[in-house]
């Protein structure tokens, strides 16, 4: 894809974000997925995901959210995890350390996904403050035990800021998952940003196609991560 295009769309991307957090999508949440185990789907370990529009699924129905896409693929690998998607539209890292404690009074997670940032990068933040709610996130979850493994999303910075900021915004998240030994996902939108065929009609969001893309992008970093977890699981039993 050309720079110009990238760009374009990850502008449209990022504002898209925050014109979704006007109102929360009723259908962004998927739905328990069916269980044929003796175990309950709840009693499950967890995978929790928390994020912005572009992890709630906004715009799609349940059953075609990237999270539930993912559900089925550890379904189809046998593996015994559910994934919860705490996904919020709007949410600015700020906001996303002000619900820590909540969604962590659920029960600790054996994994956790988060995508932040978007929308402090569109409000124009200033890079310490998101570099410091993004580290607040990380060290919040670093003092869970047992301790989950935390994959950390990174995301673009709008163009119009400049080379200086988006460079800057780019490297809070590789820093951040280093320092805080997260495993890193460099883009979530990856094969999907800036192709009109995989994106809703506001050519901002995933469409059904693009969100079965975006689950083969979490994918290929969730399944070694789940597959090394149930051998300990296994060890322990």
């Amino acid at each position: 894809m050309r720079d110009w295009a990238r760009n374009a769309y990850l502008m449209m991307v990022v504002a898209g974000v925050v014109v979704a957090g006007c109102g929360r999508d009723s259908r962004s949440t998927p739905p328990p997925a069916k269980d044929s185990g003796a175990v309950p789907r709840t009693a499950l370990p967890t995978v929790l995901l928390i994020g912005t529009s572009l992890t709630a699924g906004y715009g799609l129905d349940r059953q075609d959210a990237w999270s539930t896409h993912v559900q089925e693929k550890v379904d189809s690998a046998g593996l015994r995890f559910r994934v919860v998607n705490a996904g919020v539209s709007g949410e600015t890292s700020a906001d996303a350390v002000h619900r820590m404690d909540w969604l962590l009074s659920q029960g600790v997670p054996a994994v956790v996904v988060v995508e932040t940032g978007a929308n402090d990068a569109l409000r124009g933040q200033p890079v310490d403050s998101i570099r410091a709610n993004v580290n607040a996130i990380l060290s919040r979850l670093e003092l869970l035990r047992p301790r989950p493994v935390v994959v950390l999303a990174g995301m673009e910075a709008l163009p119009n800021l400049g080379r200086a900021y988006g460079d800057q915004f780019r490297g809070i998240f590789a820093a951040a998952a280093r320092a805080h030994h997260a495993v890193y996902l460099p883009f979530l939108l990856a094969g999907v940003a800036g192709v009109d065929t995989l994106n809703q009609s506001d050519g901002m969001h995933p469409n059904r196609r693009g969100s079965m893309i975006v689950a083969d992008n979490v994918w290929h970093t969730l399944r070694p991560i789940l597959d090394s977890l149930r051998r300990g699981l296994h060890a322990g039993l």
